[in-house]
C-alpha cells in the first residue's frame, strides 16, 4: 500500500481483509449459474437457461435503506441492515413475476472497518439466499473526509427474469378483484427521516432504553425488512394459483394508497378497509410521540401493510392460506371497482404512473 494514500485516509489492506471475510457468506448464495469467484472485476451468470423461455423479459431494480443505516451505526449492529437492501431491490423484482437472478452491493464508507464491512454484507448474502437470488459482486469504497469514519451507506441492484405473458401488471386487473395484505415486520426501510426527526423532539438517542417503545430505540426500529420473494414465487409458480395473482405492489415510500394506485388501471378504484387489520405497537407509539393519528402517516410508514396482491376472487382465500403456510400472514383489504363514481379524496397513480385510484376508510381495529 502507498505510504501517501494511507496519509490519505484510505487503507487497501483492511479492504483486501473485508473482502477475505465476505468470502464465505457471499459464496453461499452461488449456484451453478455463477461463473468465477470473489474479487473478479465483474459477477458472471450463465444464461444459457433463458432458452428455454419463450420470450424472456429481463427486470431490473437498484435501490438503497436511506436513513436507516444510522440506526445500525448508532448501535454499532450490522448483520440486519442487508436484510432491508434486498427486501428493497429484489422485492420489487417479484412485483412483475420475475424471478431474481442475481444481484450486486455498493457500500461507501468512511473508514473501511473489516468485520464491519464483513457483517453487513453477511447480512446482504443471507438475504439473497432466502430469496433464490445470488450475489455475484459488489464493491467497498473508502471515502475519508466525506464520510467520517463510523459513517456509511449501502445500494444495490438486482436483474430478474419473467416471461412475457406472465408479466403482472395493471392490464391483467379487473373489476371484482379483491387486494390481499401482506403483514410487513414494521417500518421496513421507509419513513425513517420522520422517525429520526421524532425521535429528536422527544430528546431520544438511538441508544436510549424506552419503556413505551418496549426496548433500545435502536434495536427496536432496526426490525429487518420482512421478504416476500420466496414465498410469492411459490405462488406464482403455482399452477393453481399463479394465473390468479394480477398485479402485486410493494408498500415502500409513498405508502399504502400510492403503491396500489401505481399498480391499478386507470378507471379502477379500490377502498382500503383499515377495520381489517391493527398496526403494531411500533406505529402507534410513534404516532402518539408525534401527537398525530395514524391516519396522518398512511402517506410515509406502511402501517403494517408490506405487500399487497391483486387476485381473482376465487382464488383469495387459498392465497392467503398458501401464505400462512409459507410464514407471512394475510388477508383480504379491498376489492376493485371500475364502476363510475367521484373520486375526490382518492389517491390517483404515484411516481409519474396514472394509474388507478385508492383510499383508506374506515377505522383500525384495536
Amino acid at each position: 500500500m502507498s505510504d501517501s494514500y494511507a496519509r490519505a485516509g484510505v487503507d487497501t489492506a483492511a479492504g483486501d481483509l473485508a473482502v477475505e471475510l465476505m468470502k464465505a457468506s457471499v459464496r453461499a448464495t452461488h449456484g451453478p449459474e455463477v461463473v468465477g469467484d470473489v474479487g473478479g472485476f465483474a459477477g458472471l451468470f450463465d444464461v444459457g437457461f433463458l432458452t428455454e423461455y419463450r420470450h424472456p423479459l429481463l427486470a431490473t431494480s437498484t435501490d438503497g435503506v436511506g436513513t436507516k443505516v444510522a440506526l445500525a451505526q448508532a448501535i454499532d449492529k450490522h448483520d440486519t441492515i442487508g436484510f432491508d437492501l434486498v427486501g428493497m431491490v429484489v422485492d420489487d423484482i417479484i412485483v412483475t413475476g420475475a424471478r431474481p437472478l442475481f444481484m450486486t452491493d455498493y457500500i461507501a464508507c468512511g473508514k473501511v472497518v473489516p468485520e464491519r464491512i464483513a457483517a453487513i454484507v453477511k447480512g446482504i448474502a443471507d438475504a439473497c439466499a432466502e430469496t433464490g437470488t445470488a450475489l455475484v459482486g459488489g464493491e467497498t469504497a473508502e471515502h475519508p473526509g466525506l464520510l467520517a469514519p463510523d459513517e456509511y451507506d449501502i445500494a444495490g441492484a438486482a436483474t430478474g427474469v419473467v416471461e412475457r405473458d406472465a408479466l403482472l401488471g395493471a392490464d391483467r386487473v379487473q373489476h371484482g378483484d379483491v387486494v390481499v395484505a401482506c403483514a410487513s415486520s414494521g417500518l421496513h426501510s421507509n419513513g425513517y427521516s420522520l422517525v429520526r426527526h421524532i425521535l429528536a423532539q422527544q430528546k431520544l438517542a438511538f441508544t436510549d432504553h424506552s419503556d413505551a417503545l418496549g426496548g433500545v430505540v435502536g434495536e427496536v426500529l432496526l426490525e429487518p425488512t420482512r421478504l416476500y420473494t420466496g414465498a410469492l414465487l411459490e405462488i406464482l409458480v403455482s399452477p393453481e394459483l399463479g394465473p390468479s395473482v394480477h398485479a402485486l405492489s410493494h408498500v415502500t415510500g409513498g405508502g399504502i394508497a400510492a403503491n396500489l394506485a401505481r399498480v391499478l388501471p386507470q378507471g379502477a378504484w379500490v377502498d382500503v378497509d383499515r377495520s381489517t387489520w391493527s398496526p403494531m405497537h411500533v406505529f402507534r407509539v410513534l404516532a402518539d410521540m408525534n401527537g398525530e393519528p395514524l391516519e396522518a402517516t398512511e402517506g410515509t410508514w406502511n402501517l403494517g401493510l408490506g405487500m399487497l396482491a391483486v387476485v381473482s376472487p376465487d382464488s383469495a382465500s387459498a392465497i392467503t392460506t398458501r401464505l400462512s403456510e409459507l410464514g407471512i400472514a394475510s388477508w383480504v383489504v379491498g376489492m376493485v371497482s371500475t364502476a363510475t363514481r367521484d373520486l375526490t379524496g382518492f389517491t390517483q397513480g404515484a411516481k409519474g404512473v396514472d394509474g388507478g385510484a385508492v383510499r383508506l376508510v374506515g377505522s383500525f381495529a384495536d
